[in-house]
């Protein structure tokens, strides 16, 4: 092969680029990131996973203080909220992680190429560099990893102000008397969760029948009833027809899904929260030949590859759920196929996590996609109500949910909704990357007390022995 300046370029820096950038490096590859932010990251780091969870964080300890150390024995005086003091540490914890970042690349000699990257075809990336000038780099691979950006709605205009995303609810500098949020998906309910227990008054208009419609339904259930104690108020099968920024606040109008009469209603603050839309824009990839889907993501073959031999793509720009860590095991798995290895993904044990208080985590099927698969199936359950540690925790909201194969017992899927379920998840990812069956996990020793007794009792309850129920 002719010379090139690169064997790798990945052109974004989010949780799919990096990593991939690092393996392959690790691989004995030369590489370069192309990375326009003023940080490493991308969204994941800098303005969405990371600082959204210190957000969490901060306001679950501010909630805690005021209404639930009472019970376990510690008796507080006058707990104040300093808001200022909560944005220092969330700006803190994405400084601590896009710095960790920047040292990795050092460490591992990954070239951090500052600006703004285009395809002009196989083998070639243009980039338009921050400082100004353009900068021409040649490599033997591409690989596409923009992320995704915020999805709108028609005739809403988001101003970071009053009309607000993801990104606007982590810079506040007040605490609003009202939120209206629009999606009663992750990021929505999450974002919403913080304002709320801040002192918000927090409603959630979702245009289908349920929240975290992508979940399986006993979760969105009792999701919804946990949320509503907790104090949010929700409007389902609802649409927002228009918004309207004045003195007053935002006025909104909303009808029925199905048709019907409109009503207003007047909030200091709404949060856009609809969902995300693949970053394809500015790359030059039509001029490249690079080709899309009907979505607007970059397609791509069971190797990442897309229709242009040596440009992949990965993470939020492609197919399936737009999760950090999913993009970080495409990054790890490209890289490993480019050194010529056997990299791969398993789409059907990626976990999601809805970081509320108490969590929901998932993985594997719902219950809804294996009826409608026609699978036979047996459904294991047990409720945090009846576990020790729950009790000592005083967090007995929630329950763990095994789905197996009636015929194999072989695990389809586990929904936890619960105190730390996305880590309680992970037992149950690792058990379906081994293809266990309910009694594999039903039968392993889990230590007491703790949460993950539950796990264990609802998958002994897939064949009707559970022991503390």
């Amino acid at each position: 092969m002719a010379e090139t300046d690169f064997d790798v370029v990945v052109i974004g820096s989010g949780p799919g680029g990096y990593v991939c950038a690092i393996r392959a490096a690790q691989l004995g590859m030369k590489v370069a990131c192309v990375e326009k932010r003023a940080t490493l990251g991308g969204t994941c780091l800098n303005v969405g996973c990371i600082p959204s969870k210190a957000m969490l964080q901060s306001s679950e300890k501010f909630s805690e203080a005021r209404h639930g150390l009472a019970a376990f024995g510690v008796k507080v005086g006058n707990v104040e909220l300093d808001l200022p003091g909560l944005i220092a540490h969330k700006d803190k914890v994405v400084a601590d992680n896009v710095n960790g970042v920047a040292f990795l690349f050092k460490k591992n000699k990954i070239e951090w190429v500052k600006g703004a990257g285009k395809v002009r075809g196989a083998g070639t990336v243009d980039v338009a560099l921050n400082d100004g000038g353009a900068r021409t780099i040649t490599t033997r691979n591409i690989i596409i990893a923009t992320g995704s950006d915020v999805a709108t709605l028609p005739g809403i205009t988001i101003d970071e102000k009053q009309i607000i995303s993801s990104t606007g609810a982590l810079a506040l500098q007040s605490v609003p008397a009202s939120m209206v949020v629009i999606g009663g998906g992750y990021i929505g309910l999450e974002m919403g969760s913080v304002w709320q227990r801040l002192g918000a008054k927090v409603t959630v208009v979702e245009f289908l029948d349920r929240i975290l419609p992508g979940m399986d339904g006993d979760v969105s259930k009792q999701m919804q009833r946990i949320l509503a104690k907790q104090g949010m108020a929700f409007k389902l099968s609802t649409k927002v027809m228009a918004a309207k920024t004045g003195k007053a606040g935002v006025e909104l109008t909303l009808e029925p899904a199905a048709g019907g009469t409109a009503e207003t209603m007047t909030v200091d603050v709404v949060l856009v929260a609809v969902g995300r839309k693949p970053y394809t824009e500015s790359l030059g990839l039509a001029e490249a030949g690079v080709a899309l889907d009907d979505k607007g993501r970059v397609k791509t073959d069971a190797h990442f590859q897309t229709s242009v031999p040596g440009i992949y793509a990965i993470g939020d720009v492609i197919a399936g759920p737009m999760l950090a860590h999913k993009a970080e095991d495409e990054g790890v798995a490209v890289a490993e196929i480019i050194a010529g290895q056997a990299g791969h993904v398993n789409y059907d044990a990626i976990p999601g996590v809805v970081y509320t208080w108490p969590e929901a985590a998932s993985v594997g099927k719902t219950e809804e996609q294996v009826k409608a698969e026609g699978i036979a199936y047996k459904v294991g359950k047990f409720p945090f109500t009846a576990n020790g540690r729950a009790r000592a925790m005083a967090a007995t909201d929630g329950f763990v949910k095994v789905i197996a194969d009636k015929a194999t017992d072989r695990v389809l899927g586990v929904h936890i909704l619960g105190a730390d379920a996305g880590h309680l998840i992970a037992e149950a990812a690792i058990a379906m990357e081994f293809g266990a069956s309910a009694e594999d996990i039903g039968r392993t020793c889990h230590a007491h007390p703790t949460l993950s007794e539950s796990v264990k009792e609802a998958a002994l309850a897939v064949d009707g022995r559970p022991i503390h129920i």
